[in-house]
């Protein structure tokens, strides 16, 4: 629909009166109408320009003309057109005055002038401004045809251009936290950028990070991260990646002014900004590190141990607040997990070679023989204490002592020609284990317990107290069948760990404990069903299962039959 709104302008002391177009009709190939304003003195030009050109072919509409400069001003002023057709001489204002002034205020608006062949020179200062193209009158209609499509092609190319850096700008600001992480990132890493290029690139992310403020790191590390990162997806990490620094800027906003960001698989950095106007700045820090423990405990259900560097005079001295923040964390080993570690709290001895000499060696292939749990114990306090005084390698002496200790138990069984492929199973996932444990409070229960589980081993093989354990198991089962039985149960019973019990009753028997407590539920089942006065349901909860359908599908699964079927058959 096509709108005309009739308008007044007094410039000058005639009243002249334009007829402005304002358009609703979308370009079939850029989605918009081009918007033209003329503006001649002679009635003649402007209406053959007006009447006998078909400017929706070119995808553009006439949004107005006037008859000069001052008129033609006010007009492009309201309507906005990205085409000006203009005469060089008129009264009141030229062509030339008006162009500049609109220059000047619509820098995108395309300016094509029409001249006299006499106004070759004032046409010359009509390019100075920049004008889009010129047609010399009087105006052909395939010289008018050859300008617009060149002032078209313009506008086309300027719009592809605007669309192309507002895509940008949309890309760039979605990307901007990926930005923000990577400065940090070299910030704590690097610093020795140059502090002008700093406070450029803080600037442009948006980041509040003086130069010569203190400032103080935290590396926050997820404490068994293999387990709690190894049973999720992808997105799963990513939910709790993006979870646990939601809670942790939360805190640091409440407390002082920072920011956290990932720097690694589970280890994030809490960046600092200190305020040396708190009366306290120590017991806030503690007070702040606590709670993005305490937090993500309770909101999230991880461990976190959170090392806090030392006091960095400047943004640039942040690597050796992080370095010391990191040490920290690493601490773990010795500290135990779920910390808040200080480096002054620790007492970092220089490291020192730590060797599972020959001498302890044959103590432990004795104690071993033997099977003298509290030898083990006393033993391996021996062994592994002494590591607790090298802080800073400790815990990886550790490490390779445990594993020295395993080879060993394993290298023994051989000798004693016990080293079965279940045996050898187990060791290799007790290996495999004692790399993910973190701790030295952990790697001592773990190594002790595996060497224990060895110790048994050889004794019941030397006694022939096997077949007795497993005669014990079946016993227990047999009484305990109707109740909802473990392994950790079972296993109580005999006296031994619950690894230990299922890999020796796979062992002896051929079959697991589960496998041999559904033959023995299964075939009490049989017994009770051949009594027609017991209701189905009460069989199945009798055999120690709570759910029937279930029941049923596995009853049919070692009989071939249902249980109904295997009534009937009775």
């Amino acid at each position: 629909m096509h709108k005309w709104v009739r308008t007044r302008t007094g410039a000058t002391a005639k009243a002249i009166c334009a007829f402005v177009f304002i358009p609703s009709i979308s370009n079939k190939e850029t989605g918009i109408m081009y918007k033209l304003v003329i503006v001649d003195d002679e009635p003649a030009v402007r209406g053959g320009l007006s009447k006998f050109v078909d400017w929706s072919n070119y995808g553009i509409v006439l949004a107005g003309t006037a008859d000069d400069g001052d008129t033609g001003l006010a007009l492009i002023e309201q309507v906005k057109p990205d085409i000006v057709l203009t005469d060089v001489m008129m009264p009141v204002m030229d062509g030339i005055r008006m162009s500049r002034e609109v220059r000047e205020r619509l820098p995108g608006t395309k300016i094509v002038f029409i001249s006299g062949h006499n106004e070759a020179s004032l046409l010359r200062s009509a390019l100075q401004i920049h004008a889009a193209d010129y047609i010399f009158k009087p105006v052909k209609r395939t010289e008018l045809h050859k300008v617009i499509e060149g002032v078209l092609r313009d506008l086309r190319t300027e719009e592809k251009e605007r669309q192309r850096l507002k895509d940008m700008e949309v890309k760039l600001t979605q990307s901007m936290p990926l930005l923000r992480e990577k400065f940090l990132m070299a910030l704590i890493q690097d610093g020795d950028a140059k502090p002008e290029v700093l406070q450029e690139r803080a600037a442009f992310l948006n980041l509040e990070l003086p130069l010569e403020t203190p400032y103080l790191v935290l590396v926050i590390a997820i404490d068994d991260s293999k387990e709690v990162l190894g049973s999720r997806t992808e997105r799963d990490k990513q939910l709790l990646s993006y979870s646990l620094l939601n809670v942790v800027q939360e805190l640091i906003d409440q407390y002082w002014h920072g920011y956290a960001f990932e720097n690694r698989a589970a280890e994030y950095v809490g960046l600092l900004v200190l305020d040396e106007q708190l009366e306290d700045p120590e017991a806030t820090l503690l007070s702040l590190a606590e709670s993005i423990r305490d937090n993500l405990r309770r909101w999230l259900n991880i461990s976190v141990t959170i090392g806090v560097g030392e006091r960095a005079e400047s943004i640039r001295m942040l690597p050796a607040s992080f370095r010391h923040a990191r040490d920290a964390a690493d601490q773990k080993w010795y500290m135990g997990k779920n910390q808040v570690i200080t480096m002054d709290s620790l007492d970092i001895g220089a490291a020192s070679p730590v060797r599972f000499d020959a001498s302890q060696s044959e103590r432990l292939v004795s104690i071993l023989k033997s099977g003298e749990k509290h030898r083990l114990e006393l033993e391996m306090d021996s062994i592994l204490e002494p590591l607790a005084q090298f802080r800073k390698d400790g815990f990886k002496y550790g490490r390779q002592v445990g594993l020295q200790m395993i080879a060993l138990a394993g290298r023994l069984l051989l000798d004693l020609h016990l080293l079965t492929p279940e045996k050898e199973e187990e060791e290799a996932w007790t290996l495999d284990r004692l790399l993910k444990l973190e701790t030295m409070a952990e790697l001592k229960t773990f190594v002790s317990d595996y060497l224990y589980r060895i110790c048994c081993w050889i004794q019941e093989k030397r006694s022939g107290r096997t077949s007795n354990v497993i005669e014990q198991i079946q016993k227990f089962i047999s009484e305990h069948y109707a109740k909802n039985l473990t392994i950790a149960e079972i296993a109580a019973s005999v006296y031994l760990s619950q690894t230990y019990v299922s890999l020796l009753f796979k062992q002896e028997t051929g079959e697991t404990i589960y496998e041999y407590l559904m033959k023995v539920r299964i075939s009490k089942a049989k017994e009770l069903l051949r009594d027609p006065r017991i209701k189905f349901y009460e069989v199945c909860e009798l055999v120690g299962y709570t759910d029937p359908s279930y029941f049923s599908k596995l009853f049919k699964k070692i009989t071939g039959l249902t249980p109904s079927a295997y009534r009937d058959q009775q």
